[in-house]
């Protein structure tokens, strides 16, 4: 065992399985205290069952560690709590909080139903939210704590995700608003758009040419939570981890504006924008259309 983070109550959702499974152990290995939290559902949301985080608690027993189980569901104001109050009861403290917990409900924005969306939103955006909320009650107190949220490279937009691509980007929003509202607490809060062989990344209808394990992206959360990356003042940052690539997001800034006399008009917008504010090319789209444009010359009898 380490002890990158020796001393440190970590709490950690989405811990049953996948990456949120990796970084329980990872925390636990590197010296961390842990709390478990897996309400046990499978991927899209149903069949809960609290065997899962018990049995990832048993794993870091096994090795000499310390844990501790949390079924409830994070989705809701009580659940999120009760992580923080576990924590506090069984170790005394809370040091980092790191929601991996999350569901995917593919559909196509037109066919989207509001039961694919709400259950989407509530585990990803609103149960990033609530732990957060209840940690960073604590470790303003405490005068010291870390936050780690889960995003995606899908916050650019999603062709058959708009739910989870919504809630992803809302937990970048939440991590920023997070990092400047806790600053002179002492809290730091981050965010990862990982990008590793689980549940959800099979699904991907796309060949991911950069991909690693679970295990790359636990080390990564291990080293936000400790003191290395607290004394380089690392905060409302959003890193991606790709096997052996690791990579930072820009902040978001204006590209470029410009003004014109007297008020507006659809008409002068209309003469002023193309030419002078002009757009920001959109990666994915891009890379859409160079998709279709393969199919389509592969589908093409040959000349």
């Amino acid at each position: 065992m380490g002890n990158f983070l020796a001393g440190k109550v970590i709490a950690v959702t989405g811990a049953g399985r996948g990456i949120g499974r990796a970084v329980a152990l990872a925390a636990a290995n590197e010296g961390a205290k842990v709390v478990v939290n897996d309400y046990g559902v499978s991927i899209d949301g149903g069949e809960p069952a609290s065997e899962i985080a018990e049995s990832v608690v048993k794993d870091i027993q096994a090795a000499g560690g310390e844990a501790v189980a949390v079924a409830d569901d994070i989705s809701t104001m009580a659940g999120g709590q009760r992580v923080v109050d576990v924590a506090q009861t069984e170790f005394g403290r809370l040091d980092g909080a790191v929601c991996v917990a999350g569901i995917l409900r593919e559909r196509m924005l037109f066919n989207m139903s509001e039961e694919e969306w709400d259950p989407v939103i509530a585990t990803h955006l609103k149960g990033t939210f609530t732990v957060f909320r209840a940690a960073s009650a604590l470790m303003r107190k405490q005068g010291t704590g870390t936050l780690i949220g889960f995003t995606s490279g899908n916050h650019q937009g999603s062709v058959s995700q708009a739910n989870y691509a919504s809630a992803k980007g809302g937990i970048i929003s939440l991590v920023r608003s997070a990092a400047l509202g806790l600053h002179k607490y002492g809290v730091t809060a981050n965010a990862i758009a990982p990008v590793a062989r689980t549940r959800m990344s099979a699904n991907v209808p796309v060949e991911l040419t950069e991909i690693g394990e679970p295990e790359d992206v636990a080390a990564l959360v291990v080293y936000l939570l400790s003191e290395r990356a607290r004394e380089e003042k690392i905060t409302g940052q959003v890193y991606t981890i790709a096997g052996p690539k690791i990579a930072v997001w820009a902040q978001p800034r204006e590209l470029r504006a410009g003004y014109a006399d007297g008020g507006w008009t659809p008409s002068k917008i209309a003469d002023f924008l193309p030419g002078t504010v002009g757009t920001d090319p959109m990666p994915m789209l891009a890379q859409l259309e160079a998709m279709a444009e393969a199919a389509a010359r592969k589908a093409r009898p040959n000349a």
